[in-house]
Order: structure tokens, then C-alpha cells, then sequence
């Protein structure tokens, strides 16, 4: 009788473990991710303060927003730039939200190219170096979190693909520059936001200064959508993370656009198997 009271204690203290939390499985399973509440700043597109905000040969779909007495810089640029002071303090509460609850979570190491991740909470404790295409699977939210314990974050002909860009979510403790890459999510920046021959769909909110140069953002609607996006590829304005004619035939990682174009440059630049 002994055998078989051992197997049912054991099989008790598993079933207890397991509804508690704490058999070692439960660790490897993502951390649940909450979309951050953004208040007022849900509406813009752009945020930026510090040393002001810099644009070049850029275009942005919705409201870009600038504190009080942060200079603006325009050269070859369709924006609508307007006052932001209550949305970028929107905008600080969520990151000190973040901040001040940054695990648990799963945390990643590498480039992330060639990876697949669902819904959940993601970290890197210290600066984040990717490149590569990332495929977010289902209808979110994500939300990663790079520099737990300090780092920025750095990407290079890195893509994103996901059906519901504006749940993903992107914490930076320091600065962060996009370069050449299709990106989507909003990012929350700890520092300046550097983006070069870039499209992002989603927001990019910079604590610092925010520098654009043959990029464009698409903004987030009310309804969490992708604002619509004025495709024109082609005609070397960079790459515009859209595909009109459905010219990828149905594979987002298939990208048709001007992948590491430049303006002044026109045609695809590695899109589509080309």
C-alpha cells in the first residue's frame, strides 16, 4: 500500500504546484503583456522634446507633437506639428508605469531574425542589437521591454510583420535608431529616437529628441488601426512598409518595398526576392 499512497501524495503536490504557480514548467510560459494605457498620447503619431525635433525628406500620417519650446526643424517634410505638453505627460506616466513593473517576463538574447512570438511580455535586460524579420503571431498585445537593467536599442534592416501593429509595444530605457527597417509597434523611448530610411507603423514617442531622415510613420487610428497609407514606391522616397496590388502575394515577409532605399534612389532595394 505504501507504493501507491507515495504516487497519490506525488501526484497531489503536482496538481497543488501546478494551480499555484510554482512547478518549474509554469516559468517558461510568457508572461501575460497589458497594452499600456497612453491616455491623450494614443492620438499622435510622433512625440518629441529635448533638443527638438528634426525632419528631412519624411512623411507622417497623423499628429506629431512637440513639448513647449522644443525647436522643430523641417526640410522636405509633410507634418502636422502641434503643441503636446498634456499628451507627452500622458505619455511619461505610461513609460513610468513600465518602468516601475518590468518583470517577469520572458527574456530573448540574439538578432530575433527568423523568430515567431505570440502575445506576451518580453525583455531584454540589456541593449537590444536585431535585424532580421520577426513575426508577431495573433492579435496581441506584445509588449518588450529592452534594457531592463539599461540599454538601447539598435536595428538594421530589421522587419517587423505582424496583423495587429498598433498592440505592439516597445519600452526603451535609452536611445533608440531604426535604420533601413519596415518596424511596427509604438515605440516608448528613454532617451533621443533616430530613424533613417525607415517605416514604422505605429507611433514613436522619444523622452529626448526625435531625428527622421527618408522615413515615414504611420500613426495609430482611435480604433487601433494603421493610419491609411499613401503608397508610392518606386520613386526612391525609401521604403513605406505598404504594398499596393498586393505584389507580395499574400507573404508580408515577401516585402515589395524600397528595403533600404533611399530618396533620391528609386526602385526595390531587396524587396521581394529581388
Amino acid at each position: 500500500m505504501r507504493p501507491v499512497i507515495f504516487k497519490l501524495r506525488f501526484l497531489a503536490v503536482v496538481a497543488f504546484a501546478m494551480l499555484a504557480g510554482v512547478w518549474p514548467m509554469a516559468a517558461q510560459a510568457t508572461a501575460p503583456a497589458a497594452a499600456p494605457d497612453l491616455g491623450s498620447a494614443a492620438n499622435f503619431a510622433v512625440l518629441a522634446a529635448g533638443t527638438g525635433l528634426t525632419c528631412t525628406d519624411s512623411d507622417v500620417t497623423g499628429p506629431v507633437g512637440i513639448v513647449t519650446g522644443t525647436a522643430v526643424t523641417s526640410t522636405r517634410c509633410h507634418m502636422q506639428v502641434q503643441n503636446a505638453d498634456g499628451a507627452y505627460g500622458d505619455f511619461l506616466t505610461a513609460y513610468g508605469k513600465i518602468a516601475s513593473g518590468l518583470f517577469p517576463c520572458d527574456i530573448l538574447t540574439g538578432t530575433l531574425a527568423n523568430r515567431t512570438l505570440g502575445p506576451g511580455t518580453y525583455c531584454f535586460t540589456a541593449a537590444a542589437t536585431l535585424t532580421g524579420t520577426l513575426t508577431l503571431t495573433g492579435g496581441g498585445p506584445w509588449l518588450f521591454e529592452i534594457g531592463t537593467t539599461g540599454g538601447a536599442f539598435t536595428a538594421t534592416n530589421f522587419t517587423v510583420v505582424s496583423d495587429n501593429p498598433c498592440s505592439a509595444y516597445w519600452w526603451v530605457d535609452k536611445d533608440v535608431t531604426l535604420t533601413t527597417s519596415t518596424f511596427q509597434g509604438t515605440i516608448l523611448g528613454g532617451g533621443d529616437i533616430t530613424t533613417t530610411g525607415t517605416s514604422v507603423a505605429g507611433r514613436v514617442f522619444a523622452t529626448g529628441a526625435v531625428t527622421m531622415t527618408g522615413s515615414n510613420v504611420f500613426g495609430c487610428t482611435s480604433g487601433g488601426t494603421v493610419a491609411g497609407q499613401h503608397c508610392n514606391q518606386g520613386v526612391g522616397n525609401g521604403p513605406e512598409g505598404c504594398d499596393p496590388g498586393n505584389s507580395n502575394q499574400g507573404d508580408k515577409t515577401r516585402s515589395n518595398d524600397e528595403l533600404g532605399g533611399t530618396p533620391g534612389n528609386p526602385g526595390r532595394k531587396g524587396g521581394n526576392g529581388k
